[in-house]
């Protein structure tokens, strides 16, 4: 391959299935265990198995992949682990959709029988997401790609709960848990989602027995009919003499007691608070403490119970309606206020969530969450940014315990087993044949796991344990987790503790916190918005370098990112510029590797981009090192477009065509050759973490070393060869260049027509710069030059400026038409004061800056400061016309 055979326009579609292919038929991922390597490893937060690429893990394994080729490149024994997570709720809620299109439920077919039809499903569909991935340019390993359920993960579940069980951390109790009434399961608190909604805080008298009443405020009339007592608190001296006093609950007659508790706000409301144990998680801790009934009258299709009595079967909005209808004709509704409350949902279908009383499997998080704190403060681990250390620190301070049981058939089956003889409780890693009672008519716990808890062991349980493998005595604790915000809860922090309490060592050294991505208005994308976005759709569109190079400029650790099309574009445009450029360099260079250049042949030019390329290897590798991939992205951007493509290939181009065979011209195109195809090949280098379909593609066709740029050297600062001289005198001829050029563009001088430029330069260092190297500037600035120490009298009709030290003139006579110009100029200007006398007039209008919204006033505002400046510059080109 050379430049001759590149196409004229890059084609994404040509070059990626291509490489993708060959790196994967070439192992060029896979790593073994090597001791006399250092390893490198990141483990993927393990998309669900029902899932399809969106921008989410487009942006998180994109981060990944970069770090990953980056180390790689840096010579360490790199491993990205891959895997999908099982998704308990969502997957069986999949197949329990295409059950109901036949007309059959799970219980139709039975939990084996049903299992078997999920795998199936997971069979057909669940690689999915993996494939997307390859589309994306993930470098991971896929022979050693894992799946929370499969053996080995599987084992290790086991493992854990048996384990914790046998150290006191696992336990089964009744408790107030979060139901989703859909999904027909208890999820965990940190899998609710609280949604500000409009409610009503509805005033109810309760009558005391005896005589009077006392008036309670409630959001849930509903769950009155389970209350057992009605709180205030103990100082509270508007109840003080109420307490122990007998209430009549409204509608059911129940008899209840006033009792007195600190957990009661006077506050809120009237400062009485119904006690409802058995739906509501702070009732249920007052009950406890107070000795009181549980009453269930929700059941788990949130549908009143028989203890609602003559509301049984009823939804239980439904069942509010008629509550407060019923209170109303009793004259013991007081009032009704409007609100605003946070309201729970269940973060996979959005149900309202309903808090129900059950029996469920708990981990006792103190004593896990001790260690945890320790690390975090001792700086065993650290959060990038540092800032999401307080966040987890504060939530794994305040940590409650941890529901672990699911009532799903699709996940880890709690391996609990009880006797049907004797009551006996089996906790076991296998399952049981029979009984210390010597019965065998044992029967599994029919709940699963949550799947977080699985996920919570992915660092060591993807490495083998509980076995002692060569992998997991390599590659744990890995080096760093990249993950987004919004599952620091859900999984940072339970592999964390699960790590130190089963390894003994932190997970994962450092924490790569990145934010979500964003609509371009700044909202989350959402089926229910339909503002989501294909990145599949994009890379088929795009290429999926222009997608991952967008999802990283400008990106922040931490930070959120907007998803604006104009950006994407900016990243194909970027995609096309290295390729014309390559195309170019490619072209000139030949088959054969050129021969490294003597020091004292190379031109200012050349020391100056080497130079320049010297400060960008320095800067990306540190940026990279910080966890800045956006600014490291930035800087290959600014360098490669601007310095690499826009100055140094235009200043080479004499050099490559000049015709002239003699020995010196020879050996300058030689010494051009060479410096152009260091660069090029050390910017593709340092870009194919970012962008490694079309870095592939063009440095394979350069001459090389190596099967594929993946396992080139990453390119190593030498400070030795920066040239602060050569990028001193660089710099101020090229700002002279440009003031030429702008004067050029200002003034519509035809881009075929030569200048005649006077540079005024009283100091003698920077005459020698110009006349050392006149054909840059005469080249680039399309003009005549003329360098003067000082001028004897100004040029007439002349444009000015003043860059590098120096003053610039261009005459302005014969290099375009004068009166046309001046008059063009005159009629712009007397239609710029126009409009800046109508928005002057505008706002000195008293009446428009009263009545007129404040963003209105702020626009004409701008716009006055527009014009002016416009209309001054259009002043300032007539007077130098007019001489």
């Amino acid at each position: 391959m050379s430049g001759f055979d590149m196409p004229t326009t890059y084609d994404p579609r040509a070059v990626e299935d291509k490489w993708y292919r060959y790196w994967e038929e070439g192992k060029f991922f896979h790593a073994k265990v090597d001791a006399a390597r250092k390893p490198f490893c990141i483990v993927m937060p393990p998309p669900n198995v029902t899932g399809q690429l969106h921008m989410g893990h487009a942006l998180d394994n994109t981060l990944q992949d970069i770090l990953t080729r980056w180390r790689r490149m840096q010579g360490y024994n790199a491993l990205w682990m891959p895997g999908t997570d099982h998704a308990g709720i969502a997957t069986q809620a999949k197949v329990e959709e295409q059950l109901a299109k036949e007309g059959l439920t799970k219980f139709d077919l039975g939990r084996e029988k049903f299992l078997a039809r999920v795998w199936a499903w997971k069979e057909q569909y669940g690689g999915r997401i993996t494939h997307q991935l390859r589309r994306l340019g993930a470098s991971c390993d896929w022979d050693r790609e894992r799946f929370t359920m499969d053996e080995g993960c599987s084992a290790a579940v086991r493992e854990v709960f048996v384990r914790l069980y046998e150290q006191g951390l696992i336990y089964r109790d009744y408790y107030i848990t979060n139901w989703c009434p859909r999904c027909h399961t208890t999820i965990s608190d940190i899998e609710v989602e609280h949604q500000d909604q409009p409610g009503q805080l509805y005033y109810v008298r309760y009558p005391v027995k005896g005589g009077g009443s006392l008036t309670v405020a409630t959001t849930r009339p509903e769950t009155m009919l389970g209350d057992v007592a009605v709180a205030v608190h103990p100082e509270d001296e508007r109840y003080r003499h109420l307490v122990g006093k007998t209430l009549i609950l409204p509608l059911v007659g129940r008899e209840m007691p006033v009792i007195a508790d600190e957990y009661v706000d006077p506050a809120f409301g009237t400062g009485a608070v119904k006690i409802t144990p058995a739906h509501d998680p702070n009732d249920f801790e007052v009950g406890r403490r107070h000795n009181l009934p549980q009453v269930k009258v929700i059941d788990q299709d949130a549908r009143m119970t028989d203890e609602a009595g003559e509301y049984k079967g009823m939804d239980r909005w439904e069942c509010r309606k008629q509550i407060v209808r019923e209170l109303k004709a009793q004259g013991l509704l007081e009032k009704v206020e409007d609100i605003g409350h946070a309201v729970g949902h269940c973060y996979r279908c959005r149900t309202v969530i309903e808090p129900m009383l059950s029996r469920q499997w708990f981990v006792r998080m103190k004593p896990l969450a001790g260690p945890a704190i320790r690390a975090a403060r001792e700086g065993e681990l650290r959060f990038v940014p540092e800032r999401f250390s307080k966040i987890y620190l504060n939530w794994m301070e305040n940590i409650r315990d941890w529901c672990i049981s699911r009532q799903l058939w699709w996940g880890h089956r709690i391996p609990v087993w009880y006797c049907r003889d004797c009551g006996e409780m089996i906790v076991s890693r296998q399952a049981p044949q029979q009984c210390r009672c010597g019965g065998s008519r044992l029967e599994q716990d029919p709940d699963v796991l949550d799947t977080w808890f699985s996920s919570a062991l992915w660092p060591f349980s993807t490495l083998g344990w509980p076995e002692k493998t060569p992998e997991l005595d390599y590659f744990y604790p890995t080096s760093v987790l990249v993950t987004g915000r919004d599952i620091i809860f859900f999984w940072v922090a339970r592999m964390i503790f699960s790590g130190l309490n089963f390894m003994n060592a932190v997970p994962f050294r450092e924490i790569f916190i990145h934010g979500l991505v964003l609509d371009a208005l700044g909202r989350k994308m959402s089926k229910s918005l339909g503002n989501g976005v294909d990145p599949i759709d994009i890379i088929e569109s795009h290429g999926a370098d222009s997608l991952r190079f967008m999802l990283i400029t400008g990106n922040t650790p931490g930070n959120d990112l907007r998803f604006h099309f104009e950006r994407l574009d900016g990243a194909r445009n970027f995609a096309n510029k290295i390729w014309n450029a390559s195309r170019f360099a490619l072209m000139n260079l030949g088959d054969d590797q050129p021969e490294a250049a003597p020091d004292e042949a190379l031109t200012l030019a050349d020391r100056w981009i080497l130079s320049r390329y010297q400060a960008v290897v320095r800067d990306v590798t540190a940026y990279l090192e910080a966890y800045e991939l956006g600014e490291a992205a930035r800087v290959l951007y600014e360098f490669i477009w601007n310095e690499f493509c826009d100055w140094y290939i235009e200043l080479v181009k004499p050099r490559l065509y000049a015709r002239d065979e003699s020995p010196a011209a020879r050996q300058d195109r030689a010494v051009a050759r060479d410096v152009l195809s260091r660069v090029l090949r050390g910017a593709m280098e340092l870009l194919h973490p970012f962008m490694p379909f079309i870095t592939e593609e063009i440095w394979q066709r350069l001459p090389r070393r190596g099967p594929t740029i993946m396992l080139a050297p990453w390119p190593v600062y030498r400070a030795e060869q920066r040239d602060q001289t050569a990028e001193a005198e660089m710099e101020t001829l090229m700002e002279i260049i440009r003031a030429i050029r702008h004067i050029r563009n200002e003034m519509n001088v035809p881009p075929g027509k030569k200048a005649d430029a006077v540079l005024v330069a009283p100091q003698e260092n920077l005459r020698r710069l110009a006349v050392a190297w006149p054909g840059y500037i005469e080249g680039l600035a399309a003009c005549r030059l003329q360098v003067l120490p000082a001028l004897a009298e100004r040029p007439a009709q002349a444009a000015h400026a003043v860059a590098g030290g120096a003053e610039i003139f261009v005459p302005l006579k014969g290099l375009i038409d004068l009166d046309r110009e001046t008059a063009r100029l005159e009629k712009e200007l007397a239609v710029l004061g126009k409009d800046l006398a109508r928005v002057r007039g505008k706002l000195g209008n008293a009446a428009f800056l009263s009545k007129a919204p404040a963003a209105v006033v702020e626009k004409e505002r701008a716009k006055e400061t527009e014009l002016a400046v416009k209309y001054g510059a259009v002043e300032k080109r007539l007077s130098i016309l007019r001489g």
